[in-house]
C-alpha cells in the first residue's frame, strides 16, 4: 500500500518533531519515521537531559501554536556570568528589565512531550513510531521509503533528522569533516542551597568549561540547576565513580561556593565532545537537518538552537517555494537551504570552537590576556549587546518563525 505526503522526515527527536509541526502549521503534510518508541521515552527518568532555548527560538515554538503548552515549563535565563577560573574580572550579561530574557531552560522530557502530543494531534502528521525502514530511494520523481510490513510511503522531500550518526546521510555519500576534543562532558541535575537567581554560570577552567544553568524549583521548592562539565577525557571515568559526596565536593570546589552546599538530584552521564559539519546538507530530493547536518562544542548551549534555526530556514524556502508553485523537492529551494544555513552554521561552529580552544589555553599570562578582554567588554556596551544578540540568537540572517514574524 502506498501512502503520499508532501514530505517524509527521517527521525522523531525533538528537531525531526518541531519541523513536522512547523510545516504542518504551514498546511504542510509528512510523515514521521523512527525506529523508537516515542511513548516509552516520555517516561521520568528516561532523558535528564536540559536544553537552553533562545529567546528567538522560543519565538518558533510560539508561532508552532505550542507557546500555551510550554508556558510556565521553562526557567528563564535572566543573566549570564563569566569567569575565567573564578578570578577577579568576570563578565555579566543582563538584558534590561523591559527587554525580556535571554532564553529559558528546559527539561528534555517536557518538550518532547509537548512536542509528541501535538504531533499525535495534528491531521498533517502521520507518525510511525517504532518503525524499521527496511529501503529509501530517491529520484526525478519522488523520494519513497518502504517499512519493515510492506507499508511504502512516498513524498517530494526527504528532510533527515536523525542525529550525529545519520545513516542515511551516509548512505548519500555525504561526507562529513570532523574532529574529537581530548574533553568529555559530563551532564546532570544538582540541588543547591543558595537560589540561582535566574543566573546562567559559566566558569573556563584550561581542562574545560563548566556550566551551571538554571532550572525551575521542583516541588518541595528546592533549588535545581543543570551542569554540563567538560573534563580531560583521561579523567571522566574517574569522576563518574565518585560517590555521591564526593562529586558534589568536587561541585562545590568548581563553583566556588557561588550556590552554596549542593547535591546531585539526577544521575550523571558524559559523552565524548566533538565537532562535525556535513560536506553538503542536500541532495537529490534529500535535506540534511540538526545534527545530521552539524555538531559544535556545547560550550555557547547553541547545539539544539542551531537545529532549530535549520527548521525555521527550511519552512520559509519550502513555503515561499510552494507559493511560486514549485515542488518540495525543487533544486532550486533545496541550494537556497543550503547556501543559506551552510554559512551560518560553520560560522557558529568555527566561533565556538574558536571560544573553547582560546580558554583551554593554560598559563598565567594567557589567563591575565583573557581577563583584561573580558572587561573591556564588560565597559563596552556594544560590544554586550552584540554577545547578547548571539545569546538569544538573533544574529545573522534570521528566518521569520524566529523573528515571531509570519511566514
Amino acid at each position: 500500500m502506498e501512502n503520499k505526503a508532501d514530505i517524509i522526515i527521517i527521525g522523531g527527536g525533538l528537531i525531526g518533531l518541531t519541523q513536522a509541526l512547523a510545516l504542518a502549521s504551514q498546511g504542510i503534510t509528512s510523515h514521521v519515521i523512527d525506529r523508537a518508541d516515542q511513548a516509552s521515552m516520555l517516561e521520568a527518568g528516561f532523558d535528564g537531559r536540559t536544553f537552553a532555548i533562545s529567546s528567538s527560538s522560543y519565538k518558533l515554538f510560539e508561532a508552532m501554536g505550542l507557546g500555551d503548552a510550554l508556558a510556565g515549563k521553562g526557567c528563564p535565563i535572566e543573566k549570564i556570568w563569566v569567569s575565567d577560573g573564578l578570578k577577579p574580572g568576570s563578565l555579566d550579561f543582563a538584558p534590561a528589565e523591559d527587554d525580556g530574557f535571554l532564553g529559558q531552560m528546559f527539561e528534555s522530557r517536557y518538550l518532547r512531550a509537548v512536542l509528541y502530543k501535538a504531533a499525535q494531534e495534528h491531521a498533517a502528521i502521520q507518525l510511525h513510531m517504532p518503525a524499521n525502514i527496511i529501503s529509501k530511494s530517491r529520484d526525478a520523481s519522488a523520494a519513497t521509503v518502504t517499512l519493515e510490513g510492506g507499508k511504502i510511503l512516498t513524498a517530494d522531500l526527504m528532510i533527515v533528522a536523525e542525529g550525529r550518526k545519520s545513516e542515511t546521510r551516509e548512505e548519500a555519500g555525504i561526507h562529513i569533516a570532523q574532529w574529537q576534543y581530548e574533553h568529555h562532558a559530563i551532564v546532570g541535575a544538582i540541588y543547591h542551597e543558595r537560589p540561582h537567581n535566574n543566573i546562567a554560570y559559566e566558569i573556563f577552567y584550561p581542562t574545560g568549561p563548566f556550566a551551571v544553568l538554571p532550572m525551575l524549583d521542583d516541588e518541595h521548592g528546592r533549588h535545581r540547576s543543570a551542569l554540563v562539565w567538560s573534563v580531560e577525557s583521561k579523567d571522566a571515568a574517574g569522576y563518574l565513580k565518585l560517590s555521591p559526596r564526593g562529586y558534589a565536593a568536587e561541585l562545590e570546589k568548581g563553583m566556588g561556593g557561588l550556590l552554596g552546599k549542593v547535591e546531585l538530584s539526577a544521575p550523571l552521564s558524559s559523552y565524548k565532545l566533538g565537532f562535525h559539519h556535513a560536506a553538503s546538507i542536500t541532495a537529490e530530493r534529500m535535506v540534511l537537518i540538526g545534527d545530521s547536518a552539524h555538531g559544535i562544542h556545547p560550550i555557547a548551549g547553541q547545539g539544539l538552537n542551531l537545529g532549530l534555526r535549520d527548521v525555521a530556514a527550511l519552512t520559509e524556502v519550502l513555503v515561499d517555494g510552494m507559493r511560486l508553485g514549485l515542488g518540495f523537492g525543487d533544486a532550486q529551494l533545496l541550494d537556497r537551504y543550503d547556501r543559506w544555513r551552510s554559512i551560518d552554521t560553520l560560522l557558529i561552529a568555527v566561533s565556538t570552537d574558536g571560544l573553547n580552544r582560546l580558554f583551554s589555553i593554560p598559563g598565567k599570562t594567557a589567563s591575565a590576556v583573557r581577563r583584561f578582554g573580558m572587561a573591556l567588554i564588560q565597559r563596552a556596551a556594544p560590544a554586550k549587546a552584540f554577545f547578547m544578540a548571539e545569546a538569544r540568537g538573533e544574529s545573522g540572517a534570521l528566518p521569520k518563525m524566529l523573528q515571531g514574524v509570519a511566514v
